[in-house]
């Protein structure tokens, strides 16, 4: 998780709990005003009051500037620049998203996986860091298909589709991490987020002129990304292997390599013509073969930490 997201986390929950730990001060009774007036004086407790609302302003306006990272990493977030009224109310969700994290809605996992880098105890790295590694555990879930996630599984979702920072990191931690550990991706989902990791979602989709591949029948993880490429050079469909050069040797025969929206690198193979034989019982009680042209994946490199 970068510096950015930290900070942000960090001030998203410090201003949760300054808001839960302040609502009894939203309930204050007739009586209650009157007794503080009748105890400090009217001149103390109307400077109260006016502390408060300045707090209130500035926490609205710091929400502002948070909505602002959110949205560079492509996640969406509430409109805070409306009345004091919907503010509020931004700010309640707020909090109820806060409860969900800490109520076992973005601690899941399968059996001992947690977010990518994740070494440590729940705690490590302070409040913020376990939160940002829920919302990572929340995001992988979403994405390897073993749950909803939570709320990073619907930030990832809302991200994807825009080719945003945040789930580009999420599908290269799948892309480059261990299935056993990480797991993997496949079917539409596999399909949308190689969409946006190769960077053609949001402000980088290509103009008509130069259309982007469609891609299908992708999976991701361990090193790997493979799948069917359906271009204007192969407008019926090509299969392709994609291979990270820190994990994989570089492929035999032709290739290319390729960088991904996250700035790593691939080797990239596309699927080329290979004689494939059919054997058949001949006559004469001989083994007789068929012989056709079809297109196959070069064979997959050797993984560097098996050399």
């Amino acid at each position: 998780m970068g510096a950015k997201q930290k900070i942000i986390i960090t001030v998203i929950l410090a201003f949760m709990l300054v808001l839960s730990f302040s609502t009894t001060a939203l309930a204050v009774t007739k009586n209650e005003v009157q007794a503080q007036v009748n105890a400090h004086g009217r001149a103390a407790v109307t400077g109260n009051i006016f502390i408060w609302f300045l707090c209130a302003v500035a926490f609205l306006k710091i929400s502002q500037k948070i909505d602002s990272f959110m949205s560079s990493l492509g996640v969406n977030v509430g409109n805070t620049g409306g009345s004091m009224m919907a503010e509020l109310l931004i700010a309640s969700r707020g909090i109820t998203a806060g409860k969900n994290i800490f109520g076992g809605g973005g601690f899941g996992g399968r059996g001992s996986r947690g977010a990518p880098g994740d070494s440590g105890g729940l705690m490590r790295g302070g409040l913020a860091g376990s939160v940002g590694r829920s919302l990572d555990r929340g995001a992988v879930k979403s994405a390897t298909g073993e749950g909803g996630g939570g709320i990073g599984g619907r930030m990832f979702a809302s991200s994807v589709e825009k080719g945003g920072g945040f789930a580009n990191n999420v599908i290269g931690s799948v892309a480059k991490g261990s299935i056993a550990a990480t797991g993997s991706m496949s079917g539409e989902t596999a399909v949308k987020a190689l969409h946006s990791y190769m960077g053609f979602a949001g402000d980088n989709t290509p103009s008509v002129q130069t259309r982007p591949p469609v891609f299908s029948d992708v999976e991701i993880g361990g090193g790997r990304i493979t799948g069917t490429e359906t271009s204007a050079d192969n407008p019926n469909g090509i299969g392709f292997g994609m291979y990270h050069t820190e994990q994989y040797m570089a492929p035999e025969g032709k290739y290319e390599t390729v960088e991904a929206a996250d700035g790593s690198k691939w080797y990239k193979q596309y699927a080329r013509d290979a004689v494939e034989k059919t054997p058949y019982p001949a006559p004469d009680g001989s083994v007789a073969y068929n012989e056709s042209i079809v297109q196959k994946l070069p064979k997959m490199p050797q993984r560097k930490d098996r050399v």
